[in-house]
């Protein structure tokens, strides 16, 4: 397996982030076409298919949000524990999740220095990665 870095570390499904999203998309458009090019006796029917394409929209939304929030917990979990093991204290409290999240992949000789410095500089998630030199791998995330 290529080894993980800041170029290639997002992972995007092709059968999801593609297929799925478009496909969806596709049928809501289908769907608001239909509508709009319908007989009045088929308003109704049409308008379902609209409905039903809109639910699928934002149920495929939900569905990749929902596991993302979870991980996003238990990575917070693991990087407090980890500052926890290398310091005996707690995360700072001014660390933001997307912080949290990007510091993840530093090795542990970077971690203490780039958490000093995205709090002091208030970086963003992609300004973190971009500081890391030596990439700690995370084959997990989902």
């Amino acid at each position: 397996m290529e080894e993980q870095n800041f170029k290639n570390h997002a992972k995007l499904v092709k059968g999801f982030h593609g297929i799925l999203f478009l496909s969806i998309i596709a049928l809501l458009i289908g769907a608001v076409v239909n509508l709009f090019s319908t007989s009045s006796e088929n308003l109704y029917l049409a308008s379902l298919v609209v409905l039903i394409a809109v639910i699928f929209l934002i149920m495929s939304w939900f569905v990749r949000s929902f596991p993302l929030k979870a991980q996003d917990r238990a990575i917070k979990a693991e990087e407090n524990l980890r500052y926890y093991v290398m310091t005996g204290k707690l995360f700072p409290i001014d660390l933001k999740m997307p912080q949290i999240i990007a510091l993840r992949f530093a090795s542990d000789e970077e971690f203490l220095p780039l958490i000093e410095k995205a709090m002091k500089e208030n970086l963003t998630n992609k300004e973190i990665k971009m500081l890391i030199k030596n990439w700690k791998a995370d084959l997990y995330r989902v």
